[in-house]
């Protein structure tokens, strides 16, 4: 009896929600693509030589309409058929450059029409909304089991040329940022690469694939920078970006670094969030230009580890278990 109260709350929040993601699709799909075609030419980007049988399983898509969907795109020039080197019988789907455009302009439409639908909500209201997101992700997930195996290891050879891509490929796909911003990223990991003194750079990886990264520098000999920290989008909300964290910040520590800064943009909802979670503090913002073409506002995040500040959050929660408990 106890289960069918939850039963129920469920329900609610997913009929109130399907007419919320309906409302989206409407304005996102059917131009010319209806939703379901738009999710396989997604499936095909993001799994870049995968057969039609995978993204027919994950989707749920029926054999047959499947199968017309690829003929389809076939016809049209939007994806192209490679014979699999292992077994001749499988056919992998990779994405024309016309497929290409097609999905950018997917991603721009939907970025579009979901940021009108939150541009009145504030911004401690989001950073909210995206944590309950990740926390539903993350419990209904069945994709990356307890038998996955998550390391994080100190950067090799071939390493940083992979982060500049992940982060030319990610910012581009999802916020439009362009080829400077990837520019900037490899100029830095170049001088990084030439004097690493007082810093290091770590890769994520799952089930030997390197999903992300983060990285510290030195600023002087008390101040580090924290840099580099990026995550592929379909590793968030499985604890990979908090064990990057814990890692450099306690690389910090043991370092003797009294205190640790980063910048990152405003539009960075759930890495705000996650800096907000180690007690970083928005110390400064300023406008860029540059990567979009049009205004984003750079935000600078401090974080104090000096043996003050932890003395005073040591007597706060002394305080507070003594008030509360």
């Amino acid at each position: 009896m106890e289960k069918n109260r939850y039963v129920e709350k469920i329900r609610r929040f997913n009929r109130y929600y399907a007419n919320v993601l309906g409302k989206i699709d409407q304005e996102i799909y059917n131009k010319p693509f209806p939703l379901t075609e738009a999710r396989v030419i997604t499936e095909i980007n993001y799994r870049n030589g995968c057969t039609a049988t995978e993204v027919r399983e994950h989707l749920g898509i029926d054999r047959g309409y499947m199968s017309r969907i690829v003929q389809k795109f076939e016809e049209e020039k939007i994806i192209f058929k490679r014979q699999a080197s292992d077994d001749k019988r499988q056919y992998l789907l990779h994405l024309t450059n016309y497929g290409q455009e097609i999905f950018n302009d997917l991603v721009e439409n939907a970025n579009r029409e979901v940021g009108k639908m939150i541009q009145d909500i504030p911004n401690p209201n989001l950073t909210k909304l995206v944590s309950s997101m990740e926390t539903i992700e993350t419990i209904f997930t069945k994709e990356y089991p307890s038998s996955s195996e998550v390391s994080i290891r100190t950067f090799q050879s071939g390493d940083v040329g992979f982060i500049a891509h992940l982060h030319g490929t990610l910012y581009e796909n999802t916020y439009k940022f362009g080829k400077m911003f990837e520019y900037y990223v490899m100029k830095g990991l170049t001088e990084f690469m030439i004097n690493k003194d007082g810093g290091e750079l770590w890769i994520a990886e799952v089930d030997g694939k390197i999903v992300g990264s983060i990285a510290i520098t030195r600023s002087d000999d008390n101040v580090a920078q924290l840099r580099w920290f990026i995550l592929d989008e379909n590793y968030h909300g499985v604890g990979i970006g908090k064990k990057l964290m814990e890692v450099a910040i306690d690389f910090c520590k043991k370092h003797g670094y009294t205190h640790v800064f980063l910048w990152t943009v405003s539009i960075l909802v759930t890495a705000r969030y996650l800096y907000q979670k180690y007690n970083f503090k928005l110390t400064e913002e300023k406008q860029n230009y540059e990567w979009t073409g049009s205004k984003l506002v750079e935000e600078r995040w401090d974080l104090d580890l000096s043996d003050k500040a932890n003395n005073i959050k040591s007597v706060s929660n002394n305080i507070f278990e003594k008030e509360f408990k």
